[in-house]
């Protein structure tokens, strides 16, 4: 398995390629995706990328994090496993 790498502090102008291409210079890409609004469609200003060699993910990571990319100083490090809500329910005070 791969290794997913988080990317953060993106200009909202990013596109998915342009993400992939960042990623690229330091090996093969898997994916490469903006996180965007549901509603609206608009990026969230973060993204995930995933490459397959974690000798070159973790290059990657060493070589953006910090680095300047469409005038801002990126955030990337490696992905923490997503941690499940806790369930909230219903609105309702009467439970």
């Amino acid at each position: 398995m791969g290794q997913k790498i988080y990317v953060g502090n993106l200009s909202f102008n990013v596109t998915n390629d342009q993400l992939k291409a960042q990623f690229a210079q330091y090996g093969e890409v898997d994916s490469a995706r903006i996180i965007t609004d549901r509603d609206t469609g608009r990026s969230k200003g973060f993204g995930f990328v995933e490459m397959s060699n974690k000798s070159e993910a973790f290059e990657a990571i060493d070589a953006l994090n910090g680095a300047q990319f469409e005038g801002r100083s990126l955030t990337v490090n490696e992905a923490k496993p997503m941690v499940p809500k806790d369930n909230r329910g219903s609105f309702s005070k009467y439970r």
